[in-house]
C-alpha cells in the first residue's frame, strides 16, 4: 500500500524527484484522484444521511416553527464557511423553485463595516455576537456553520443566542468540536476529517433544510406571501 502511495506522488510531483512530468502518467494520476475524491465525498454524504435523516428533518420542523410565529433567520460562518452563510440566507430569501416564498434570511457574515469595526475595536471573537444583541429577538433562529466546530465567534454567538431565546442550529464537522459540547437546538455533525468533504455535505444539509422548511410551511404559503407584501 505505501508503494502504491509513494509510486502517485512521484506521479503528481516528479520535480520533488528530480524528474519532469510525464503527461499521460500524470493524467492518469489525476483521474484516479479524481475518482477517490468523487468516491470520498459520496462516502461522507452518504453516510451522514444515514445517520442523521431525522436530526435535519427536525432541525427544518425548527426553522419551519421558527418561521409560523414570525420569527427571522440569522447565519453565519468564517471563511468558506461565510459563504456558506450567504448562500443560506440567498436560499431563503430568493427561492428558485416557483411559488415558494421568499422568507427573512440575515446574513452576519455580510456587513464588512460591522465586522471590521467590531473586530478591530473589541475583537473578531464579539463579530457575530454584538450582532445578535444589537439584531436577534426571542423566537428567532441562528445557524452557524464551522467546519472544525471550534470558531470561537460562532460559540459566543451561540451561547448568547441561547440566552435571548433563539433557536440555534449548528452545522459541524470532525467530532462537532466546542459546537457539540455548547447544548445547540440542534446541532449536524459531519464525522470527517477533509475540510472540503465537510463543506460539500454541509451545502447538501442546507438545500435540503430549505427544501424540508418549504414543505412543512406548504399549508402556510399563502398566509406567509401576504406578509412578505406587507
Amino acid at each position: 500500500m505505501a508503494s502504491d502511495e509513494n509510486d502517485t506522488l512521484r506521479s503528481l510531483y516528479p520535480f520533488l524527484h528530480g524528474r519532469k512530468q510525464e503527461p499521460l502518467a500524470m493524467n492518469a494520476a489525476l483521474l484516479e484522484a479524481v475518482g477517490e475524491k468523487v468516491g470520498r465525498h459520496r462516502d461522507v454524504i452518504g453516510t451522514f444521511f444515514a445517520k442523521n435523516a431525522q436530526a435535519v428533518i427536525d432541525a427544518a420542523g425548527a426553522i419551519a416553527a421558527m418561521y409560523q410565529r414570525g420569527g427571522r433567520l440569522f447565519s453565519m460562518g468564517n471563511g468558506g464557511s461565510s459563504c456558506d452563510a450567504s448562500h443560506v440566507a440567498v436560499e431563503f430569501q430568493h427561492p428558485v423553485t416557483a411559488g415558494r416564498p421568499a422568507l427573512t434570511a440575515i446574513d452576519l457574515s455580510a456587513d464588512r463595516t460591522m465586522l471590521t469595526a467590531v473586530g478591530n475595536d473589541v475583537g473578531f471573537e464579539h463579530i457575530f455576537v454584538r450582532q445578535i444583541i444589537a439584531q436577534g429577538r426571542s423566537g428567532d433562529a441562528l445557524i452557524g456553520l464551522s467546519t472544525s466546530g471550534n470558531s470561537k465567534n460562532l460559540v459566543k454567538a451561540f451561547i448568547k443566542a441561547k440566552e435571548m431565546g433563539l433557536t440555534t442550529i449548528g452545522l459541524a464537522g470532525m467530532s462537532g468540536g466546542a459546537m457539540a459540547t455548547i447544548g445547540l437546538d440542534h446541532c449536524l455533525i459531519v464525522e470527517a476529517d477533509s475540510i472540503h468533504r465537510i463543506q460539500e455535505c454541509h451545502v447538501t444539509i442546507y438545500h435540503i433544510l430549505w427544501d424540508l422548511v418549504h414543505s412543512l410551511l406548504a399549508d402556510d404559503r399563502g398566509s406567509l406571501s401576504v406578509a412578505a407584501r406587507e
